[in-house]
């Protein structure tokens, strides 16, 4: 019999792929632009867009972010999403791993590392956990579950607050995620799930030690809308709706972040569709950049799908450094954009 963590995968995954869920407001990066090079002195077959994570060499700046897990419906789109990374040489979140803490056997539903031996494999479970009995013990466990490279904390509040099972208790959770960033061997990352991320907020994780932040913005999948169709109440469907345009998007995060923590890995997700987003988010401030509902579409199609999409991103990013002059990716992030 399936629990209510089950059905509510489920409904996550089902209303992702069949729902318009997209936030009422851009990623914002349509108001830069680059200087574009008539003259780049460059040879496009020489681009380098390949970049170090966590001590592990990447062929692109990208990585499949957090979406799905548990279940055996995803075990079967992680496992596609996993072999597309090894492919490519880029990394992958695995969804929450909360139910594999709370049934054992489910655990086995996030163990993709076999079909992605190579690469930065991250382990995610929702911050919020650590006030309702998760402990950094159990956030080892997880990452050593999978033989992840690093641990995602996610941050959702309003998600919660919309859920009728919502865990809405973010009272002192700074410390406890300072506590899973002493304990946990692993760099520790710490996510929004697209609305974005404040300076202030920026503020506080640094201080609390992890070793990137993924701003996951507005201007993609709104979280709020998902839950909206989960919803047989009028008056929380109503309230869900007005939330389609909250956040901050995702090129003001970036900036947020940038500009309030100098130095600290920055990771950009959150509507980014094509290679020259990418570009874009890196020379903005990002060091790396997930892709979520795209990926996630093709993959349900077929793992060559997938191959198809994110070989699609990484050719618009060598194109985008091209016509902007950057041989690497150490000479894209220095480049300045233009405003629009």
């Amino acid at each position: 019999m399936k629990n209510n963590i089950d059905l509510r995968k489920e409904d996550h995954l089902r209303i992702n792929l069949e729902e318009d869920v997209s936030s009422a407001i851009s990623n914002g990066l349509e108001r830069y632009y680059f200087e574009h090079q008539a003259l780049p002195e460059l040879d496009l077959e020489k681009i380098d867009t390949s970049v170090k994570l966590f001590g592990k060499m990447q062929k692109a700046p990208i990585f499949i972010s957090s979406m799905i897990g548990g279940t055996e419906e995803t075990f079967l789109i992680n496992k596609r999403l996993a072999s597309a990374a090894q492919h490519f040489g880029i990394g992958m979140g695995v969804g929450s791993q909360r139910i594999g803490l709370e049934e054992e056997k489910k655990m086995a539903y996030f163990d993709i590392r076999k079909y992605a031996p190579d690469i930065v494999m991250m382990a995610n479970i929702g911050a919020v956990q650590l006030n309702y009995s998760i402990s950094p013990e159990d956030c080892k466990a997880i990452v050593e579950s999978i033989g992840a490279d690093a641990l995602i904390l996610h941050l959702n509040p309003l998600q919660e607050a919309l859920q009728p099972e919502g865990n809405t208790n973010f009272a002192g959770l700074q410390k406890k995620i300072e506590a899973v960033c002493r304990r946990v061997p692993v760099p520790v990352i710490v996510k929004e799930v697209g609305w974005g991320i404040s300076r202030e907020t920026a503020k506080k994780l640094m201080a609390s030690g992890v070793a990137a932040i993924d701003v996951a913005g507005a201007g993609g999948t709104s979280w709020s809308e998902v839950e909206k169709y989960r919803m047989d109440n009028e008056v929380y469907r109503n309230i869900a709706s007005s939330f389609r345009d909250w956040g901050i998007n995702t090129a003001q995060s970036i900036i947020n972040v940038r500009e309030a923590c100098p130095g600290l890995q920055t990771f950009a997700s959150g509507g980014l569709r094509s290679g020259v987003d990418v570009a874009k988010c890196i020379a903005l401030g990002a060091c790396n950049c997930g892709f979520a509902g795209l990926f996630l579409r093709a993959a349900s199609v077929s793992k060559e799908k997938l191959i198809e999409k994110i070989n699609e991103i990484i050719i618009g990013l060598r194109i985008s450094m091209f016509v902007a002059g950057a041989p690497d990716i150490l000479s894209l992030q220095k480049i300045p954009l233009g405003k629009r």
